[in-house]
């Protein structure tokens, strides 16, 4: 049986708002797509996109990772640059 969820999904936007030089962003990793729909998305579409960007920052810092590691000039997945990388996903108790 599916679970009803009580609250709206609220966007994982952290106001960075910069697009990489693959249209992701910078702050949140949706895609220009994904952002754009963001309020017309159902709930488990918006849980479909949070797994996303899960995914593509947990590539992108072992991609990081293996670059430290082996010195190289090798571009970061998603068009990144050599930038801070914030948790998006960590509580805080804010």
């Amino acid at each position: 049986m599916e679970q009803i969820e009580l609250f709206a999904i609220e966007s994982p936007c952290r106001g960075v708002c910069e697009n990489s030089a693959k249209g992701f962003c910078k702050g949140c990793l949706r895609s220009r797509e994904e952002r754009f729909h963001w309020f017309s998305l159902s709930n488990e579409a918006r849980h479909h996109v949070l797994d996303l960007c899960q995914q593509r920052r947990a590539r992108l810092l072992k991609a990081r990772q293996e670059r430290l590691e082996a010195d190289s000039a090798k571009a970061l997945p998603y068009g990144m640059e050599d930038e801070l990388i914030t948790d998006l996903f960590e509580l805080t108790n804010d």
